[in-house]
């Protein structure tokens, strides 16, 4: 038998003309008297001859012959299909049609090797290869540029992608995708063209995609999806808060140098002109005047705020007051429909018109806002979803809206703030969801919450050389029986330390808005902190709380209390006390009124704190010490920015400002519970707090280097005191948060003493954090103003540990 190839057969079957030329044996092939299919192995016979379409018999031609080529090769089973002409030796001679083929490899398996700074099932996401098909290699080449695109996405124009394929007898394949990632693309640099009136600098400064700098952390990293970032918002932004609100990006290039992996933005852009402010009128408004609404104008005759003037400050922003800024304009806006949604309007719209015009004077915008207003919404139903334990009442207790109430958006969130804040529901919360409940408009308010273990069982015990055996038995449940009622046993005990507390909280007494809060203790300790000496304090104490005049924030408390006390051994508290103080009593009235606004706890984000409190003792209540004492407190927070999380999200990390201020004063004479009730300042565990300095350290009479070695002296103990903090903190989660901090205050002995400008000063670095244990800090701060024991300045950094407090 003598075969013939494909291109002969493809030369023989070019046309009539040349096949009547041929020989008689080759012109068989042109109509092959039978068809026969070689090495196939998977795929039947009779499939292979009905895609080539051909029967024994049939005038072959070239187009005829690709195009059965074509057929098979598109069920995708196959690497090689041949055509070939056999003339058999018998006679008379016969043509026989030979399809040839190969068989391509089933897919077994596949992984992908060497992903680092991808997560591994993200690259593996692209590989959508499907097992037990024929490999086919444009599907494979596809896969490698989806993984491609993948690192390209995020700044690895480096990375390359190797193919090992591994074969086994039956011919079945698995396929490994080898990724070497490189190293992230650096952008050496961003050139733009086009700019006259923002200069690079600015423009550079308000993207997130930066150039490589002189220090370690400006790496340069490019990032895709930052970039599409600066160029669809972050630039454009910048242009229209200068009044460019025709600015146009016309050319964004990456050029990519792989052998330095360096890459260069280019950039080219249309500024346009700069807009100023024309005229304003809002249309279709009647729950508010025009005067109302004028106060939200951002471009109206008042002046910046403080925070705008800051704000303008650290950027250095010298925009003209008169030019149009496209940010305010949104601001003033979304002010507008947050007035509208808490009168209730929440179906209101309003449509913001920018005018341009072409005056003489130049280009101006005239503004306008198209305010359709609606009916207000009337609250149907609220819900709560989630509480398996906790109970509903005491959930609504926190509510500032009820059913029937007209919509307000501020009381919807302040609710949802009080919630939070109970603490006993994983943090943050989703936001409140609101649905339409019927064809008038009122709608219906859900709350979704989800449970969390809330009490807290500790125990430990503890040998040391000269301490003994020592240890703790705690429980505390903020959320006793699922009714927010708070209850607290603790027990400490040691050969120094004998100590044992009980309270109870009802922060609803009766279902009423009166809460009340009982505490029984008794501590004995051979010293509390430094050198004080033995004490035994026994005592309890009742506190009743009402709303101050129906307010919702404010409460005023009012409370009794009794503490008798006994000194003995050596120490402080002994060597000032006659007769070891048999027979001490304090029996005391108390008055406080407080607001706390804060939210988010325990690392509050926003809010504020203002308390004032009152203690009166002895006199007419009894005992053996006469004397009032007095202490303000306030706190205020603010979040000046937002990290990660949805727009509108209480997800994301977020940076704080803080501010703190603390006073005290004790008139009369404290007698012998001099130890609690006058004031003591320095440290973190005893007093009142101001790190970068010892314990006790704080005197009237100034700084006392000795108390470095904690030894705490009568001189130590003031009547009046004033400390002061100022903070910015990263609160990273609810659990974890991170501060630099500026502590101020010192310690008179008479009020008469007071100088608010002569205060210790302390500066460093803080950390919270919320354990099994409680609440846990370190904080490392410089001391500026201690001195060595011959009066010379000898600043110097202490490291404080503190367990059971965070802010002060």
């Amino acid at each position: 038998m003598r075969k013939l190839p494909l291109a002969a057969l493809a030369l023989f079957c070019a046309g009539s003309s040349l096949l009547a030329q041929e020989t008689g044996t080759d012109a068989k092939c042109a109509t092959p008297d039978s068809i026969a299919v070689l090495g196939n192995k998977r795929v039947a016979g009779t499939t292979i001859l009905l895609d080539a379409g051909i029967t024994p018999g049939t005038q072959l031609n070239a187009p005829m012959v690709q195009r059965a080529i074509r057929n098979v090769f598109q069920g995708g089973q196959f690497e090689m299909v041949n055509f070939e002409c056999a003339l058999t030796k018998t006679t008379p001679v016969k043509a026989v049609l030979l399809i040839r083929v190969v068989e391509r490899p089933l897919l077994d398996a596949t992984d992908v090797i060497g992903t680092s700074a991808i997560s591994s099932s993200t690259v593996k996401e692209k590989v959508d290869l499907v097992f037990g098909r024929p490999v086919d290699p444009a599907a494979v080449s596809l896969v490698v540029q989806h993984i491609d695109s993948v690192y390209q996405a995020n700044g690895y124009y480096l990375a390359r992608i190797d193919v090992e394929t591994t074969l086994t007898e039956n011919n079945h394949a698995s396929i490994i995708f080898h990724v070497d990632e490189g190293s992230r693309l650096a952008v050496s640099g961003i050139r733009v063209a086009g700019n006259t009136r923002v200069s690079t600098k600015d423009i550079v400064g308000a993207m997130k995609v930066k150039p490589e700098g002189f220090f370690f952390w400006q790496k340069g990293e490019f990032d895709q999806e930052s970039y599409a970032k600066d160029l669809g918002e972050l630039i454009p932004q910048l242009y229209a808060s200068r009044g460019f609100i025709d600015f146009q990006i016309q050319k964004d290039t990456l050029v990519v140098d792989r052998t330095r992996g360096k890459g260069l933005i280019d950039l080219g852009v249309a500024e346009g002109p700069q807009y100023k402010v024309g005229s304003f009128e809002v249309v279709g408004n009647r729950r508010f005047t025009q005067e109302d609404i004028s106060h939200l104008y951002p471009f109206g005759p008042q002046g910046p705020t403080l925070t705008q003037r800051v704000t303008a400050l650290v950027k250095r922003n010298s925009t003209p007051k008169d030019v149009f800024d496209a940010s305010k304009w949104d601001e003033g806006t979304r002010k507008i429909k947050d007035a509208y949604s808490n009168e209730g309007y929440i179906y209101s719209q309003v449509r913001p018109v920018v005018d341009r015009q072409q005056t003489d004077s130049g280009p101006r915008v005239n503004l306008r806002w198209e305010v359709q207003e609606g009916t207000p919404a009337i609250i149907n139903r609220i819900e709560i979803l989630g509480n398996d334990y906790t109970a509903e009442t005491c959930i609504r207790d926190q509510l500032s809206i009820i059913p029937g109430d007209v919509f307000n958006q501020e009381r919807l969130i302040n609710s949802y703030r009080s919630i939070e804040n109970l603490g006993f529901f994983e943090s943050p919360l989703p936001l409140p969801e609101t649905r339409t409940a019927n064809d008038q408009g009122d709608v219906d308010v859900v709350f979704k919450v989800k449970e969390k273990r809330t009490g807290n069982v500790n125990f430990g015990a503890s040998m040391g050389q000269g301490t003994g055996l020592g240890g703790f038995i705690g429980l505390d449940q903020p959320n006793l029986f699922g009714k927010c009622k708070r209850g607290s046993v603790n027990w400490q005990y040691g050969r120094y330390i004998n100590d044992l507390q009980l309270s109870y909280t009802d922060p609803a007494l009766y279902q009423t808005r009166t809460s009340m809060t009982v505490a029984l203790y008794r501590s004995q300790s051979q010293y509390t902190i430094a050198n004080l000496g033995q004490s035994t304090r026994t005592g309890g104490s009742l506190r009743f709380a009402f709303p101050f005049f129906s307010a919702r924030w404010t409460r005023l408390g009012v409370s009794y209390g009794a503490e008798a006390v006994r000194y003995g051994g050596t120490g402080l508290l002994s060597e000032v006390t006659t007769n070891s103080c048999a027979g001490c009593l304090r029996s005391t009235v108390g008055f406080d009124v407080t607001r706390d606004t804060r939210i988010e706890m325990p690392f509050p984000t926003d809010g504020s704190l203002q308390s004032f409190q009152a203690q009166f003792n002895g006199g007419p209540l009894g005992g053996t010490a006469s004397f009032q004492r007095y202490t303000t407190e306030f706190k205020t927070f603010a979040t000046l920015a937002k990290i990660g999380g949805e727009k509108g999200s209480p997800n994301g990390m977020k940076l704080v400002v803080g501010l703190t201020q603390k006073g005290g004063m004790v008139a009369g004479n404290a007698g012998p519970f001099f130890s609690t009730q006058e004031f003591a300042m320095g440290g973190v565990q005893y007093g009142e707090p101001l790190r970068g300095y010892p314990e006790f350290s704080i005197t009237p009479l100034g700084f006392n280097p000795g108390t470095s070695t904690s030894n705490a002296v009568l001189q130590s103990f003031g009547n009046v005191f004033f400390s002061s903090t100022a903070e910015l903190g990263l609160r990273i989660s609810s659990q974890f948060y991170v501060n630099l901090f500026y502590d101020a205050g010192n310690l008179w002995a008479h009020p008469r003493d007071f100088n608010p400008t002569r205060l210790f000063r302390g500066a460093g670095i803080g950390v919270g954090t919320i354990t099994p244990l409680g609440p846990l800090g370190l904080d490392w701060a410089y001391g500026f103003d201690r001195v060595d024991a011959l009066g010379n300045p000898d600043p110097k950094f202490q490291l404080h540990f503190r367990l059971g407090q965070i802010f002060y």
